[in-house]
Formats: structure tokens, sequence, C-alpha cells
């Protein structure tokens, strides 16, 4: 970027709803910004999706730009908090996923979309049973009973940089063991990588 870029006047532009200004000051920071929410989803389809709904909201209501003393740090907060969003909806999603339990009664009404999670269900479990111990007790206790990585690091007495590491181990294990078996990508996949959190 040059350095006559001046975004306070760009900033002013874009509240008087000038859009070539908004694209410039877009580019600016499009690639930080991407980056930065690509390392907490590690998903390109999420990353992309966030960004884009962090700059459309700035534009909708680019009035309140007057406000801030920081372009840079109000569009890091402003993705601070659609990524948290969009973890509480998916980790709610995918919680109900990993609580379905397979029906022990037949039934003709039994939706299709039910029958399809009972099965993805039992291909999750299959995968979780063939981690290794330590891995699999920690990824149980984040999918099933819901603990952050500091509470699984206190009740198992390790670190929280092992919890991690364990529990990014084990979910890619699922993640590959799903897209080779239960053909889940669109499904579940990328909602996996949002419980590090």
């Amino acid at each position: 970027m040059t350095k006559h870029y001046d975004e306070k006047e760009l900033i002013t532009r874009i509240i008087n709803s000038d859009r070539k200004a908004f694209s410039l000051l877009y580019s600016h920071h499009l690639n930080n910004l991407y980056r930065y929410i690509y390392l907490f989803t590690k998903s390109r389809e999420t990353s992309e999706e966030i960004v884009q709904n962090v700059f459309i909201k700035i534009w909708e209501h680019r009035e309140n730009l007057k406000n801030i003393n920081s372009f840079k740090a109000y569009i890091y907060r402003c993705a601070k908090n659609q990524l948290l969003d969009k973890i509480r909806r998916n980790q709610a999603e995918t919680k109900m996923f990993f609580s379905i339990k397979p029906d022990t009664e037949e039934s003709e009404e039994k939706s299709d979309n039910n029958i399809i999670y009972s099965q993805y269900y039992q291909i999750v479990q299959d995968a979780i049973k063939l981690l290794p111990e330590k891995r699999k007790r920690i990824v149980e206790l984040r999918t099933q009973e819901d603990l952050t990585l500091d509470e699984i690091a206190e009740k198992l007495s390790i670190s929280k940089f092992v919890v991690k590491k364990q529990l990014y181990a084990g979910l890619h294990f699922v993640r590959e063991y799903l897209q080779k078996y239960g053909e889940l990508s669109s499904v579940l996949i990328p909602f996996l990588s949002l419980f590090y959190y």
C-alpha cells in the first residue's frame, strides 16, 4: 500500500457511501483478516464467509465508522464477534449431532434425516473407538461432555497444549474417517474444527 494511503479520509468517504473508498479499504485489510480468521476455523470456506459478513455489516452500518479510532481494531473486533457467533451456532448443531442415538424401536414414520444422522452417529462412534485411549478420552470430554480445553486439562492433569494437540489429532482422524466412510464433508466435517474453543 502506498504512503499516501489515508485511512481517515477513506472512512469519511465510506460514511458518505463512497463504494470506491470502501473497496480500497477492503482490499487493504482483506488478506490479513482472512489469515487471522483461518487460524481459528482451519476452513477456507468458513473464513471467506466470515470475512464477507464482516465487510457487509460494516458497509450496512457505515455510519458507525465515525465513532471508531482504529479501523483495524474495529474490523478485528467485528470478525471476533462473527467468529464467536458461528462457533456457538455450529457447536449447538454439532452437539445435537453427537447426542443423537440410534432409535431402539423401528418406526415407519422415522424421517430420512433421522436415519441418516443415526448412521453418521454410528460412524463417528466407530472412529472415536479407534483412537488411542488418551486421545479418545479427550475427544469424548470435548464433544460429548462439552468441557473446555482448560477443564479437560484440569480433569486429566495434563497441559492445555497437550489437550489441544490431542484433540486436533483426534478430530482430524474423525474427519478423515467420515470422509472415507460417511461422505459427510458437507454436513459435519466443517463443524469439527470448531471444538478447539
